[in-house]
């Protein structure tokens, strides 16, 4: 035999509901804990839990008077938030509609001009001949970029600045090696051997 599935939380809240439209009075949190896992099968640890979504959702009002929360709602109420919503779906209906009507005219409007003809298809075959010029002639023109004058002045720049650079380091090397002779009396030769110092180096 098959367990017996549980209320889901609409079947709860529905049948919670039902107590108020049913009996049409006034309830502490206590009261229906008691009421509801008798009459309607809800379990006693998730009356609170499902109570609470009711008055979130505005299906069930609540109201502190002194030191106890009391909760109700009638028929009429649930009538009345149906009835809202209702009004509320066609009020958006119609605005969908009308926007429909005004995005079909605007379609129309942008499509004037746009019919198939013959001059507009000539006109869109001189377009795509002049784009694919438009490539070929950037093509062209890219083979002759190292001979752009800007370019040109950008390579003197980085050359000047790796001269530079490089004489520094050739400098740095030759005061390494200065150091070495008088610090430990190496021979010169021996320094280039040791650290693979080219025999020619020199500045440039």
């Amino acid at each position: 035999m098959s367990k017996r599935k549980g209320l889901s939380l609409e079947e709860k809240r529905q049948r919670l509901l039902q107590i108020f439209y049913e009996k049409k009075e006034f309830f502490q949190l206590k009261e229906l804990e008691k009421i509801a896992p008798k009459e309607k099968g809800i379990t006693l640890q998730s009356v609170k839990d499902v109570l609470q979504s009711l008055v979130d959702d505005g299906l069930v009002d609540s109201e502190r008077i002194g030191t106890s929360n009391y909760f109700w709602s009638f028929p009429s109420k649930a009538s009345n938030i149906r009835k809202r919503k209702r009004d509320e779906l066609k009020e958006k209906l119609e605005s969908l509609k009308r926007r429909k009507v005004n995005l079909e005219q605007l379609l129309k409007d942008t499509l004037k001009g746009r019919e198939e003809t013959a001059e507009r298809t000539a006109v869109l075959e001189s377009l795509e001949e002049k784009n694919a010029l438009k490539v070929d002639l950037k093509m062209e023109l890219d083979k002759y970029k190292h001979c752009d004058p800007e370019a040109i002045g950008n390579l003197q720049k980085e050359t000047v600045t790796a001269t530079e650079a490089t004489n520094r380091w050739t400098e740095n090397v030759f005061t390494i090696k200065s150091w070495c002779k008088n610090k430990f009396g190496t021979e010169e030769s021996t320094l280039n051997s040791l650290f693979n110092i080219p025999e020619e180096l020199d500045y440039i």
